[in-house]
């Protein structure tokens, strides 16, 4: 059986060299991929990556600990400093 094969395998590529490395590309392009280790942990890095990400919080008056403006965090004003 094995010598039937490489002997058509062999006739073919003698033939029509094209058409075989083509369809060797083809089947190393449908197998890889169910054996390569990077589709493992691509599903896990998906199943680990959140859908939604999360939104900083705005004062709107009635939290006393939080700036109501991003910019008030990074540079505090003279009052804040004056109360510490």
């Amino acid at each position: 059986m094995a010598g039937r094969s490489s002997d058509f395998f062999k006739n073919a590529q003698a033939k029509e060299p094209v058409l075989v490395v083509s369809f060797s590309v083809w089947g190393l392009a449908v197998i890889l991929p169910m054996i390569s280790p990077y589709i493992k942990y691509a599903g896990v890095i998906s199943k680990a990556t959140p859908y939604n990400c999360p939104v900083p919080v705005r004062d709107n008056g009635n939290v006393p600990g939080v700036p109501s403006q991003p910019q008030e965090r990074l540079s505090p004003s003279l009052e804040r400093l004056k109360n510490l």
